[in-house]
Protein backbone atom coordinates (compact mmCIF):
# COMPACT_ATOMS: atom_id res chain seq x y z
CA UNK A 1 0.00 0.00 0.00
CA UNK A 2 1.29 3.40 -0.96
CA UNK A 3 1.70 5.63 2.05
CA UNK A 4 2.08 9.37 1.83
CA UNK A 5 3.57 11.18 4.82
CA UNK A 6 3.01 14.88 4.60
CA UNK A 7 4.92 16.08 7.66
CA UNK A 8 5.69 15.32 11.27
CA UNK A 9 6.72 17.31 14.27
CA UNK A 10 8.01 16.52 17.75
CA UNK A 11 6.90 18.61 20.73
CA UNK A 12 8.30 18.40 24.24
CA UNK A 13 6.14 18.74 27.39
CA UNK A 14 7.24 18.99 31.00
CA UNK A 15 5.47 15.87 32.28
CA UNK A 16 4.55 13.84 29.25
CA UNK A 17 6.07 14.21 25.82
CA UNK A 18 4.12 13.48 22.72
CA UNK A 19 4.88 12.83 19.11
CA UNK A 20 2.30 14.36 16.82
CA UNK A 21 1.75 13.24 13.33
CA UNK A 22 -0.17 15.10 10.68
CA UNK A 23 -1.52 13.13 7.73
CA UNK A 24 -3.96 14.72 5.32
CA UNK A 25 -5.18 17.09 8.00
CA UNK A 26 -5.78 14.46 10.72
CA UNK A 27 -3.68 14.67 13.89
CA UNK A 28 -2.85 11.46 15.73
CA UNK A 29 -0.96 11.76 19.02
CA UNK A 30 0.39 9.15 21.38
CA UNK A 31 2.77 9.19 24.37
CA UNK A 32 6.52 9.05 23.97
CA UNK A 33 8.56 7.04 26.46
CA UNK A 34 11.44 9.12 27.86
CA UNK A 35 13.76 6.08 28.27
CA UNK A 36 13.30 5.01 24.66
CA UNK A 37 13.98 8.47 23.29
CA UNK A 38 16.99 9.03 25.56
CA UNK A 39 18.55 5.90 24.06
CA UNK A 40 17.48 7.01 20.60
CA UNK A 41 19.15 10.40 21.03
CA UNK A 42 22.39 8.75 22.15
CA UNK A 43 22.38 6.59 19.03
CA UNK A 44 21.42 9.43 16.68
CA UNK A 45 24.75 11.12 17.28
CA UNK A 46 26.46 8.12 15.67
CA UNK A 47 24.19 7.81 12.66
CA UNK A 48 24.14 9.63 9.38
CA UNK A 49 21.09 11.51 8.15
CA UNK A 50 19.93 8.79 5.80
CA UNK A 51 19.67 6.24 8.60
CA UNK A 52 17.88 8.77 10.83
CA UNK A 53 15.28 9.37 8.13
CA UNK A 54 14.77 5.64 7.66
CA UNK A 55 14.18 5.11 11.39
CA UNK A 56 11.73 8.00 11.63
CA UNK A 57 9.75 6.83 8.61
CA UNK A 58 9.65 3.28 9.92
CA UNK A 59 8.39 4.59 13.25
CA UNK A 60 5.80 6.88 11.68
CA UNK A 61 4.47 4.59 8.96
CA UNK A 62 1.95 2.69 11.06
CA UNK A 63 -0.44 5.45 12.19
CA UNK A 64 -0.88 7.02 8.77
CA UNK A 65 -1.64 3.88 6.79
CA UNK A 66 -5.22 3.57 8.01
CA UNK A 67 -6.69 6.87 6.89
CA UNK A 68 -5.67 6.33 3.28
CA UNK A 69 -8.11 3.39 2.99
CA UNK A 70 -11.32 5.37 3.44
CA UNK A 71 -13.43 7.42 1.08
CA UNK A 72 -13.20 10.33 3.53
CA UNK A 73 -9.42 10.38 3.09
CA UNK A 74 -9.80 10.48 -0.68
CA UNK A 75 -12.27 13.36 -0.37
CA UNK A 76 -9.82 15.34 1.71
CA UNK A 77 -6.98 14.54 -0.68
CA UNK A 78 -9.09 15.80 -3.57
CA UNK A 79 -9.88 19.01 -1.67
CA UNK A 80 -6.17 19.58 -1.07
CA UNK A 81 -4.90 18.72 -4.56
CA UNK A 82 -7.63 19.40 -7.13
CA UNK A 83 -6.49 22.34 -9.30
CA UNK A 84 -10.02 23.43 -10.18
CA UNK A 85 -10.93 23.80 -6.53
CA UNK A 86 -7.71 25.69 -5.84
CA UNK A 87 -8.59 28.07 -8.67
CA UNK A 88 -12.01 28.70 -7.11
CA UNK A 89 -10.39 29.58 -3.81
CA UNK A 90 -8.01 31.96 -5.57
CA UNK A 91 -11.08 33.62 -7.13
CA UNK A 92 -12.33 34.20 -3.59
CA UNK A 93 -8.98 35.70 -2.55
CA UNK A 94 -9.07 37.95 -5.63
CA UNK A 95 -12.51 39.17 -4.61
CA UNK A 96 -11.17 39.98 -1.13
CA UNK A 97 -8.57 42.28 -2.67
CA UNK A 98 -11.37 44.40 -4.12
CA UNK A 99 -12.53 45.50 -0.67
CA UNK A 100 -9.66 47.90 0.15
CA UNK A 101 -9.73 49.18 -3.43
CA UNK A 102 -13.39 50.16 -3.22
CA UNK A 103 -13.28 51.59 0.32
CA UNK A 104 -10.28 53.89 -0.06
CA UNK A 105 -10.29 57.61 -0.73
CA UNK A 106 -8.99 58.82 -4.08
CA UNK A 107 -5.34 59.80 -4.08
CA UNK A 108 -4.63 63.42 -3.14
CA UNK A 109 -3.23 65.67 -5.85
CA UNK A 110 -0.04 67.67 -5.45
CA UNK A 111 0.89 70.34 -7.97
CA UNK A 112 3.78 72.76 -8.33
CA UNK A 113 3.91 75.88 -10.49
CA UNK A 114 6.75 78.23 -11.24
CA UNK A 115 6.11 81.79 -12.40
CA UNK A 116 8.22 82.42 -15.50
CA UNK A 117 7.35 86.10 -15.13
CA UNK A 118 7.07 86.75 -11.38
CA UNK A 119 3.81 88.32 -10.28
CA UNK A 120 4.57 91.50 -8.35
CA UNK A 121 2.74 92.06 -5.10
CA UNK A 122 3.05 94.62 -2.34
CA UNK A 123 5.24 92.31 -0.23
CA UNK A 124 7.34 91.01 -3.14
CA UNK A 125 7.22 89.00 -6.37
CA UNK A 126 5.59 85.55 -6.38
CA UNK A 127 8.12 82.98 -7.64
CA UNK A 128 6.35 79.59 -7.28
CA UNK A 129 3.22 77.91 -5.98
CA UNK A 130 2.69 74.49 -4.28
CA UNK A 131 -0.83 73.07 -3.96
CA UNK A 132 -2.19 69.96 -2.19
CA UNK A 133 -5.80 68.89 -2.70
CA UNK A 134 -7.90 65.94 -1.45
CA UNK A 135 -11.32 65.05 -2.85
CA UNK A 136 -13.97 63.38 -0.67
CA UNK A 137 -16.94 61.44 -2.11
CA UNK A 138 -20.41 62.15 -0.84
CA UNK A 139 -21.16 60.72 2.60
CA UNK A 140 -21.92 56.99 2.45
CA UNK A 141 -20.36 56.42 -0.99
CA UNK A 142 -17.28 54.57 0.24
CA UNK A 143 -19.33 52.57 2.75
CA UNK A 144 -21.71 51.45 -0.02
CA UNK A 145 -18.80 50.50 -2.30
CA UNK A 146 -17.14 48.55 0.54
CA UNK A 147 -20.40 46.71 1.29
CA UNK A 148 -20.74 45.77 -2.38
CA UNK A 149 -17.17 44.46 -2.54
CA UNK A 150 -17.55 42.53 0.73
CA UNK A 151 -20.80 40.94 -0.42
CA UNK A 152 -19.18 40.04 -3.74
CA UNK A 153 -16.37 38.27 -1.85
CA UNK A 154 -18.91 36.40 0.29
CA UNK A 155 -20.77 35.31 -2.84
CA UNK A 156 -17.49 34.12 -4.33
CA UNK A 157 -16.81 32.12 -1.17
CA UNK A 158 -20.19 30.41 -1.50
CA UNK A 159 -19.21 29.58 -5.09
CA UNK A 160 -16.04 28.00 -3.72
CA UNK A 161 -18.08 26.00 -1.19
CA UNK A 162 -20.36 24.78 -3.97
CA UNK A 163 -17.32 23.80 -6.05
CA UNK A 164 -15.93 21.84 -3.10
CA UNK A 165 -19.25 20.07 -2.58
CA UNK A 166 -19.44 19.31 -6.29
CA UNK A 167 -15.91 17.92 -6.21
CA UNK A 168 -16.85 15.67 -3.27
CA UNK A 169 -19.87 14.51 -5.24
CA UNK A 170 -17.71 13.77 -8.29
CA UNK A 171 -15.19 11.82 -6.21
CA UNK A 172 -18.00 9.82 -4.60
CA UNK A 173 -19.66 9.09 -7.93
CA UNK A 174 -16.27 7.95 -9.26
CA UNK A 175 -15.56 5.80 -6.17
CA UNK A 176 -18.68 3.63 -6.16
CA UNK A 177 -18.51 2.61 -9.86
CA UNK A 178 -15.03 1.35 -9.00
CA UNK A 179 -16.56 -0.64 -6.16
CA UNK A 180 -19.24 -1.97 -8.50
CA UNK A 181 -16.74 -3.01 -11.19
CA UNK A 182 -14.37 -4.67 -8.73
CA UNK A 183 -17.27 -6.43 -7.01
CA UNK A 184 -18.45 -7.74 -10.36
CA UNK A 185 -14.97 -9.03 -11.12
CA UNK A 186 -14.93 -10.80 -7.77
CA UNK A 187 -18.40 -12.27 -8.36
CA UNK A 188 -17.46 -13.44 -11.84
CA UNK A 189 -14.30 -15.08 -10.51
CA UNK A 190 -16.34 -16.84 -7.82
CA UNK A 191 -18.83 -17.85 -10.51
CA UNK A 192 -15.95 -19.22 -12.57
CA UNK A 193 -14.87 -21.42 -9.68
CA UNK A 194 -18.43 -22.67 -9.22
CA UNK A 195 -18.84 -23.39 -12.92
CA UNK A 196 -15.56 -25.30 -12.87
CA UNK A 197 -16.86 -27.42 -10.02
CA UNK A 198 -20.12 -27.94 -11.94
CA UNK A 199 -18.10 -29.08 -14.95
CA UNK A 200 -16.28 -31.59 -12.77
CA UNK A 201 -19.65 -32.72 -11.42
CA UNK A 202 -20.98 -33.15 -14.99
CA UNK A 203 -17.82 -35.00 -16.02
CA UNK A 204 -18.18 -37.36 -13.07
CA UNK A 205 -21.85 -37.96 -13.87
CA UNK A 206 -20.98 -38.66 -17.50
CA UNK A 207 -18.26 -41.12 -16.51
CA UNK A 208 -20.79 -42.89 -14.24
CA UNK A 209 -23.33 -43.01 -17.10
CA UNK A 210 -25.71 -40.72 -15.19
CA UNK A 211 -25.23 -37.62 -17.30
CA UNK A 212 -24.63 -36.47 -20.84
CA UNK A 213 -21.58 -35.03 -22.54
CA UNK A 214 -23.80 -32.12 -23.50
CA UNK A 215 -23.79 -31.07 -19.83
CA UNK A 216 -20.00 -30.83 -19.88
CA UNK A 217 -20.12 -28.75 -23.07
CA UNK A 218 -22.72 -26.45 -21.57
CA UNK A 219 -20.48 -25.85 -18.57
CA UNK A 220 -17.55 -25.18 -20.91
CA UNK A 221 -19.59 -22.59 -22.84
CA UNK A 222 -20.49 -20.72 -19.63
CA UNK A 223 -16.89 -20.87 -18.44
CA UNK A 224 -15.72 -19.27 -21.69
CA UNK A 225 -18.36 -16.56 -21.38
CA UNK A 226 -17.32 -15.89 -17.79
CA UNK A 227 -13.65 -15.59 -18.71
CA UNK A 228 -14.56 -13.04 -21.39
CA UNK A 229 -16.74 -11.09 -18.93
CA UNK A 230 -13.88 -10.97 -16.42
CA UNK A 231 -11.46 -9.67 -19.04
CA UNK A 232 -13.93 -6.98 -20.16
CA UNK A 233 -14.61 -5.88 -16.58
CA UNK A 234 -10.91 -5.57 -15.86
CA UNK A 235 -10.52 -3.37 -18.92
CA UNK A 236 -13.45 -1.31 -17.69
CA UNK A 237 -11.58 -0.60 -14.46
CA UNK A 238 -8.79 1.30 -16.22
CA UNK A 239 -10.77 4.40 -17.32
CA UNK A 240 -12.59 4.41 -13.98
CA UNK A 241 -9.28 4.45 -12.11
CA UNK A 242 -7.94 7.20 -14.36
CA UNK A 243 -11.00 9.38 -13.80
CA UNK A 244 -10.80 8.88 -10.03
CA UNK A 245 -7.08 9.64 -9.82
CA UNK A 246 -7.45 12.72 -11.99
CA UNK A 247 -10.00 14.14 -9.56
CA UNK A 248 -7.33 13.75 -6.87
CA UNK A 249 -4.73 15.25 -9.22
CA UNK A 250 -2.37 12.31 -8.97
CA UNK A 251 -0.83 9.83 -11.46
CA UNK A 252 -3.26 7.61 -13.37
CA UNK A 253 -1.57 4.46 -12.11
CA UNK A 254 -1.91 5.34 -8.41
CA UNK A 255 -3.40 2.50 -6.39
CA UNK A 256 -6.94 2.88 -5.09
CA UNK A 257 -8.21 1.09 -2.02
CA UNK A 258 -11.88 0.13 -2.26
CA UNK A 259 -13.89 -1.46 0.52
CA UNK A 260 -14.54 -5.12 -0.24
CA UNK A 261 -18.12 -5.31 0.98
CA UNK A 262 -20.42 -2.31 1.34
CA UNK A 263 -23.92 -2.67 2.68
CA UNK A 264 -26.90 -0.34 2.65
CA UNK A 265 -28.48 0.95 5.81
CA UNK A 266 -32.07 -0.22 5.46
CA UNK A 267 -33.40 2.43 7.86
CA UNK A 268 -35.23 5.26 6.18
CA UNK A 269 -33.25 8.47 5.64
CA UNK A 270 -34.98 11.73 6.52
CA UNK A 271 -34.99 13.87 3.39
CA UNK A 272 -35.97 17.50 3.80
CA UNK A 273 -36.72 19.77 0.87
CA UNK A 274 -36.41 22.88 3.06
CA UNK A 275 -32.86 21.86 3.96
CA UNK A 276 -31.94 21.95 0.27
CA UNK A 277 -33.51 25.38 -0.23
CA UNK A 278 -31.94 26.80 2.92
CA UNK A 279 -28.39 25.41 2.85
CA UNK A 280 -27.55 25.20 -0.84
CA UNK A 281 -24.50 27.43 -1.49
CA UNK A 282 -25.70 28.49 -4.94
CA UNK A 283 -28.89 29.96 -3.46
CA UNK A 284 -26.86 31.68 -0.76
CA UNK A 285 -24.63 33.13 -3.47
CA UNK A 286 -27.66 34.57 -5.27
CA UNK A 287 -28.88 36.18 -2.02
CA UNK A 288 -25.47 37.77 -1.52
CA UNK A 289 -25.32 38.94 -5.15
CA UNK A 290 -28.75 40.53 -4.71
CA UNK A 291 -27.52 42.44 -1.66
CA UNK A 292 -24.36 43.35 -3.56
CA UNK A 293 -26.38 44.88 -6.40
CA UNK A 294 -28.46 46.82 -3.84
CA UNK A 295 -25.25 48.23 -2.38
CA UNK A 296 -24.06 49.04 -5.90
CA UNK A 297 -27.28 50.96 -6.49
CA UNK A 298 -26.62 53.07 -3.40
CA UNK A 299 -23.04 53.68 -4.45
CA UNK A 300 -24.11 54.61 -8.00
CA UNK A 301 -26.64 57.13 -6.67
CA UNK A 302 -24.09 58.71 -4.32
CA UNK A 303 -21.48 58.87 -7.08
CA UNK A 304 -23.90 61.21 -8.85
CA UNK A 305 -23.74 63.70 -5.97
CA UNK A 306 -21.10 66.44 -5.69
CA UNK A 307 -17.68 65.60 -4.32
CA UNK A 308 -16.01 67.99 -1.93
CA UNK A 309 -12.33 68.88 -2.13
CA UNK A 310 -10.16 70.39 0.58
CA UNK A 311 -6.77 71.81 -0.27
CA UNK A 312 -3.94 74.06 0.69
CA UNK A 313 -1.92 76.43 -1.51
CA UNK A 314 1.52 77.74 -0.55
CA UNK A 315 3.04 80.64 -2.51
CA UNK A 316 6.77 81.42 -2.42
CA UNK A 317 7.42 85.20 -2.36
CA UNK A 318 10.79 86.99 -2.78
CA UNK A 319 11.68 90.20 -0.91
CA UNK A 320 11.49 93.62 -2.52
CA UNK A 321 14.92 95.26 -2.37
CA UNK A 322 13.63 98.79 -2.89
CA UNK A 323 11.36 99.10 0.17
CA UNK A 324 11.37 98.26 3.84
CA UNK A 325 8.18 96.46 4.92
CA UNK A 326 7.27 94.43 7.97
CA UNK A 327 6.01 91.54 5.83
CA UNK A 328 8.48 91.98 3.01
CA UNK A 329 9.01 88.62 1.23
CA UNK A 330 6.54 86.76 3.44
CA UNK A 331 5.23 83.55 1.80
CA UNK A 332 1.48 83.22 1.36
CA UNK A 333 -0.66 80.32 2.66
CA UNK A 334 -4.15 79.85 1.29
CA UNK A 335 -6.69 77.15 2.34
CA UNK A 336 -8.98 76.06 -0.50
CA UNK A 337 -12.27 74.22 -0.90
CA UNK A 338 -13.67 72.84 -4.16
CA UNK A 339 -16.71 70.92 -5.35
CA UNK A 340 -17.45 68.87 -8.44
CA UNK A 341 -20.55 69.64 -10.49
CA UNK A 342 -22.08 66.34 -11.77
CA UNK A 343 -24.02 67.96 -14.61
CA UNK A 344 -23.82 65.10 -17.10
CA UNK A 345 -26.34 62.75 -15.49
CA UNK A 346 -26.66 59.99 -18.10
CA UNK A 347 -23.77 57.91 -16.79
CA UNK A 348 -25.02 58.11 -13.20
CA UNK A 349 -28.59 57.27 -14.19
CA UNK A 350 -27.34 54.34 -16.27
CA UNK A 351 -25.25 53.02 -13.34
CA UNK A 352 -28.31 53.08 -11.05
CA UNK A 353 -30.44 51.37 -13.71
CA UNK A 354 -27.74 48.74 -14.22
CA UNK A 355 -27.76 47.88 -10.51
CA UNK A 356 -31.56 47.62 -10.51
CA UNK A 357 -31.54 45.30 -13.52
CA UNK A 358 -28.95 43.12 -11.79
CA UNK A 359 -31.31 42.76 -8.84
CA UNK A 360 -34.10 41.58 -11.13
CA UNK A 361 -31.68 39.22 -12.86
CA UNK A 362 -30.49 37.62 -9.62
CA UNK A 363 -34.05 37.19 -8.34
CA UNK A 364 -35.04 35.37 -11.52
CA UNK A 365 -31.90 33.23 -11.49
CA UNK A 366 -32.52 32.28 -7.88
CA UNK A 367 -36.11 31.32 -8.64
CA UNK A 368 -34.96 29.19 -11.57
CA UNK A 369 -32.29 27.56 -9.38
CA UNK A 370 -34.89 26.76 -6.71
CA UNK A 371 -37.09 25.08 -9.32
CA UNK A 372 -34.14 23.02 -10.56
CA UNK A 373 -33.13 22.04 -7.03
CA UNK A 374 -36.65 20.92 -6.12
CA UNK A 375 -36.82 18.78 -9.28
CA UNK A 376 -33.40 17.30 -8.59
CA UNK A 377 -34.39 16.69 -4.96
CA UNK A 378 -37.51 14.70 -5.89
CA UNK A 379 -35.57 12.69 -8.46
CA UNK A 380 -32.79 11.96 -5.98
CA UNK A 381 -35.19 10.81 -3.27
CA UNK A 382 -36.80 8.43 -5.76
CA UNK A 383 -33.39 7.05 -6.74
CA UNK A 384 -32.48 6.44 -3.09
CA UNK A 385 -35.76 4.64 -2.36
CA UNK A 386 -35.55 2.62 -5.57
CA UNK A 387 -31.96 1.51 -4.92
CA UNK A 388 -32.78 0.50 -1.36
CA UNK A 389 -35.78 -1.57 -2.48
CA UNK A 390 -33.78 -3.30 -5.21
CA UNK A 391 -31.07 -4.01 -2.66
CA UNK A 392 -33.58 -5.62 -0.28
CA UNK A 393 -35.14 -7.61 -3.12
CA UNK A 394 -31.78 -8.90 -4.33
CA UNK A 395 -30.74 -9.96 -0.83
CA UNK A 396 -33.91 -12.06 -0.58
CA UNK A 397 -33.56 -13.47 -4.08
CA UNK A 398 -29.90 -14.37 -3.52
CA UNK A 399 -30.76 -16.39 -0.41
CA UNK A 400 -33.60 -18.24 -2.16
CA UNK A 401 -31.60 -18.90 -5.31
CA UNK A 402 -28.71 -20.38 -3.33
CA UNK A 403 -31.11 -22.77 -1.64
CA UNK A 404 -32.53 -23.77 -5.02
CA UNK A 405 -29.03 -24.35 -6.44
CA UNK A 406 -28.06 -26.56 -3.51
CA UNK A 407 -31.20 -28.67 -4.01
CA UNK A 408 -30.73 -28.91 -7.78
CA UNK A 409 -27.04 -29.82 -7.49
CA UNK A 410 -27.85 -32.56 -4.99
CA UNK A 411 -30.62 -33.91 -7.23
CA UNK A 412 -28.34 -33.87 -10.27
CA UNK A 413 -25.57 -35.74 -8.52
CA UNK A 414 -28.12 -38.48 -7.74
CA UNK A 415 -30.09 -38.62 -10.98
CA UNK A 416 -27.94 -36.88 -13.59
CA UNK A 417 -30.94 -34.85 -14.80
CA UNK A 418 -31.76 -31.13 -15.11
CA UNK A 419 -28.15 -29.96 -15.33
CA UNK A 420 -29.23 -27.09 -17.57
CA UNK A 421 -31.51 -25.93 -14.72
CA UNK A 422 -28.54 -25.92 -12.35
CA UNK A 423 -26.60 -23.71 -14.76
CA UNK A 424 -29.59 -21.45 -15.32
CA UNK A 425 -30.08 -20.91 -11.60
CA UNK A 426 -26.35 -20.25 -11.16
CA UNK A 427 -26.55 -17.61 -13.87
CA UNK A 428 -29.61 -16.13 -12.16
CA UNK A 429 -27.72 -16.02 -8.87
CA UNK A 430 -24.90 -14.14 -10.52
CA UNK A 431 -27.36 -11.61 -11.92
CA UNK A 432 -28.88 -11.03 -8.48
CA UNK A 433 -25.46 -10.61 -6.87
CA UNK A 434 -24.34 -8.18 -9.55
CA UNK A 435 -27.62 -6.29 -9.26
CA UNK A 436 -26.99 -6.00 -5.53
CA UNK A 437 -23.61 -4.36 -6.24
CA UNK A 438 -25.28 -2.01 -8.71
CA UNK A 439 -27.93 -1.12 -6.13
CA UNK A 440 -25.19 -0.25 -3.63
CA UNK A 441 -23.56 2.01 -6.20
CA UNK A 442 -26.85 3.66 -7.14
CA UNK A 443 -27.83 4.15 -3.51
CA UNK A 444 -24.66 5.87 -2.34
CA UNK A 445 -24.45 7.90 -5.54
CA UNK A 446 -27.97 9.19 -4.93
CA UNK A 447 -27.19 9.93 -1.27
CA UNK A 448 -24.11 11.86 -2.40
CA UNK A 449 -26.32 13.82 -4.82
CA UNK A 450 -28.68 14.71 -1.97
CA UNK A 451 -25.75 15.84 0.17
CA UNK A 452 -24.51 18.00 -2.68
CA UNK A 453 -27.94 19.57 -3.21
CA UNK A 454 -28.21 20.21 0.53
CA UNK A 455 -24.81 21.86 0.70
CA UNK A 456 -23.29 19.13 2.85
CA UNK A 457 -19.82 17.89 1.85
CA UNK A 458 -20.33 14.26 2.84
CA UNK A 459 -19.77 10.91 1.22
Amino acid sequence: MKIRLLKYRITACSEQQKREYVHDGFDVSYPRQSLFFSKLRSRISRMNRGIILFILLAFLIQPVSISGQTLEAYLQQAAENNPGLKAKYIDFEIALQKIPQMSSLPDPSLSFGYFVSPVETRVGPQKARLELNQMFPWLGTLAAQKDAASLSAEAQYQTFIDAKNELYYQVTTAYYPLYEAREMVRLQEENLDILTSFKQLATTAFSNAKGSMVDVIRADIMIDNTNTDIAVLKEKLKPLQTAFNRLLNRPDSSSITIAEDIAIDLENIAFNKDTVLFHNPQLKAFDLKLKESQAQEKAAFRNGLPRIGIGLSYVFVDKRPDVTLKENGKDALMPMISMTLPLFRKKYTAAVKEAQLKQMNFKLQKQNMENSLVSAFESTVFQVVQARRFYELNLTQIAKTRQAIDLLATAYSNSGKDFDEVLRMQLQLLKYEMARATAVKDYYTAVAKYNYLSGFAKS
